[in-house]
């Protein structure tokens, strides 16, 4: 069963800490700033990759500080991303920003996660997140690749044309449901 709640975070208003610089936190690093360019992320690692430092590079609102994990990089942060190779690290990361009631992602561990990096399709201000549960990332991503192709590049367009007509709309909150339920039929009716 599937008990995720999906949500979209604005991540440019909020401290996140990304722990690992290597790989795997190149990975979660991407996938904030493909979403959000102005994510706020301090990046916390020994060591940092060349693809890490060459993402972070240039970006304002990523910090990067060469460091051990230490508990204090956990203050004034709204959510923690564990992507070190150590397990026994990342557990501890988990441990102690759940403490502090945040929300944590350990990266490759479903079991400590609080919330997961699912894929996402961008269409100007249309925006599909696709979770698999944390069962299957790849399947996540084949999908993302299907919606990216499928969905057309006209989508801001006419988000922008429902909107204002939505804004041309009188009459109560029924009556205006009402009035874009019927104007929106057409775009899931079968060809």
């Amino acid at each position: 069963m599937n008990h995720l709640y999906p949500i979209f975070l604005k991540v440019h208003e909020l401290n996140i800490l990304l722990v690992g610089g290597g790989n795997v936190g190149t990975e979660k690093l991407e996938f904030l700033l493909k979403s959000s360019p102005e994510a706020q992320v301090t990046a916390v690692s020994k060591e940092f990759s060349q693809s890490f430092l060459d993402l972070a590079r240039d970006r304002k609102s990523v910090q990067m500080v060469e460091d051990s994990y230490d508990e204090k990089y956990l203050s004034s942060k709204h959510m923690v991303i564990a992507a070190t190779d150590d397990k026994e690290v990342n557990k501890q990361i988990r441990d102690e920003a759940k403490a502090r009631f945040l929300l944590v992602n350990v990266a490759d561990t479903p079991d400590l996660c609080d919330f997961y990096l699912g894929g996402i399709v961008t269409k100007g201000n249309l925006k599909v997140a696709i979770s698999t549960n944390g069962k299957s990332p790849t399947a996540a991503k084949r999908l993302r690749q299907l919606l990216e192709e499928v969905l057309p590049e006209e989508m801001d367009e006419l988000l922008d044309n429902l909107n204002a007509y939505r804004d041309t709309l009188k009459g109560d909150f029924e009556y205006k449901v009402k009035a874009m339920n019927k104007i929106t039929k057409g775009l899931v009716g079968k060809r």
